[in-house]
């Protein structure tokens, strides 16, 4: 028995109203909810056949002899997911237009030797993926693909190829006629992943879905979605650069705190296996305003020059811009430095940058950017041979950061004769370090080292 029914379902965050409201009541946002007509079916089951399906095992019973990661030959994907992929996982890999998601997939794909592998592209014909593939230089016999949108035929050719990792572009464009709404709307994108999912586990086939993003920079789509795979990745960085970040928000057989950094460039997506060497710039001690930052980003150390300027205001009202890092932050420590430092920077323009095109979360590059601040406003440049890392407070004192000895580590490896922490920063032998190593409590402590010793 069938009973139709008509719900107005929001394509922000998949709730479901009755009727129509110009705003939607969960998430708050304006002429989001959309009709969509659903199908509800009596089940016809009997008790009987309900105890066909699978039962209990204790944990001795279990098995995991196919449990082996897939190498993809990317070792910076391999790093981000814990050591590879894991069969009949389900990963999710999303991020802004342009930014290099079917590039990455593409070359994972074909480079994956010894695994068939089914690439079913929904915003590509098999023309234009030939035409990308012969940019990358790559090939691998063992790769099929399908440029295909709808899902029941997806499914067939899953049956009959039977690959060991299936790769979609994009689940957003896979639509299936059980579902009376438009593709990429909240019903298709949870019906499409639900009917996916369930085949993956039962063939024990791994699957990377590529998922696009709305204009807050979230997964479109609805947000189960997430809950629903094993790991989600995100896939960032400014288009307008090189480098491409690859982070984890979540990974069901591994770490979220890893991350991979790629170069992008006209034959592909090249890994950055030492991203301090690309990140720092080899300047001599004639150029102010920059200054090196020790930062962690994930489980990962590498160094990052920030680079700043100060100058008179040409109008009435000064102008603060920051790239990679938050605004709202360097106007913290633009406060700091007028209030507990002394130095008056209230009518000046501050222009920072972070090298590169990454963007910074990690508080303990707040000492650099301090100095190199300070060091563009007196005109007088850092000694490229130093290093910094210390969060700043309210107060100007510079509180302590962790993992302080892999920042260390990682300054003494790129050759650094000096690097300026934190004083609360104690516990370690500072001995086993090539490196001098200079502790300050506040960030007048900070400047007299630097500009009157060095």
């Amino acid at each position: 028995m069938t009973r139709l029914k008509t719900v107005y379902i929001c394509q922000s965050c998949g709730s479901q109203t009755p009727k129509w409201m110009g705003k939607c009541p969960s998430c708050g946002e304006w002429n989001t909810l959309i009709e969509e007509v659903v199908e509800k079916k009596k089940s016809e089951l009997s008790h009987s056949m309900r105890l066909r399906g699978n039962q209990p095992l204790t944990l001795e019973a279990i098995s995991i002899e196919k449990m082996e990661r897939i190498q993809v030959g990317i070792s910076e994907f391999d790093r981000v997911l814990g050591g590879g992929i894991v069969p009949g996982s389900i990963i999710l890999l999303g991020g802004e237009p342009g930014i290099g998601k079917s590039t990455l997939v593409l070359q994972l794909a074909l480079k994956l030797t010894g695994k068939k592998i089914l690439y079913v592209s929904g915003e590509e014909s098999l023309q234009q993926i030939k035409l990308r593939a012969g940019r990358l230089g790559l090939n691998n016999s063992n790769c099929l693909f399908l440029s295909e949108t709808l899902l029941e035929q997806v499914m067939d050719q899953l049956g009959s190829i039977l690959p060991q990792l299936l790769i979609i572009d994009s689940i957003q464009t896979i639509y299936t006629e059980r579902v009376e709404s438009s593709p990429g709307s909240v019903t298709q994108v949870r019906e499409c992943a639900s009917a996916i999912i369930k085949a993956a586990k039962e063939k024990h086939m791994a699957v990377i879905l590529i998922g696009h993003i709305n204009k807050e920079g979230s997964l479109a789509g609805p947000k189960v979605l997430e809950h629903m795979v094993d790991s989600v990745l995100q896939f960032e960085g400014d288009s307008n650069y090189l480098y491409r970040i690859l982070r984890a928000g979540k990974n069901r057989f591994g770490s979220t705190s890893e991350l991979g950094i790629f170069e992008m460039r006209s034959d592909g997506l090249k890994e950055i296996l030492n991203p301090s060497e690309q990140l720092i710039s080899r300047l001599n001690d004639h150029v102010s305003g920059t200054a090196v930052a020790a930062t962690i980003e994930g489980m990962r150390p590498f160094l990052i020059e920030i680079q700043a300027l100060v100058s008179s205001a040409a109008y009435g009202t000064p102008q603060r811009s920051s790239t990679g890092f938050d605004l709202r932050r360097l106007n913290m420590l633009l406060a700091v430095l007028e209030k507990r430092a002394g130095f008056k920077l209230l009518a000046k323009d501050v222009f920072l940058n972070i090298a590169g095109g990454i963007r910074l979360s990690d508080t303990a590059a707040d000492l650099a950017v301090i100095c190199s601040i300070l060091s563009s406003n007196i005109d007088s440049a850092i000694n490229h041979k130093y290093c910094f890392t210390g969060e700043v407070g309210l107060t100007g004192e510079i509180r302590g950061v962790n993992r302080i000895e892999q920042r260390i580590a990682e300054a003494a490896k790129m050759g650094f004769k000096k690097i300026i922490i934190p004083k609360l920063n104690k516990g370690f032998d500072s001995s086993k370090f090539p490196i001098e190593i200079v502790r300050a409590s506040r960030v007048e402590d900070a400047f007299k080292m630097i500009f009157q010793s060095g």
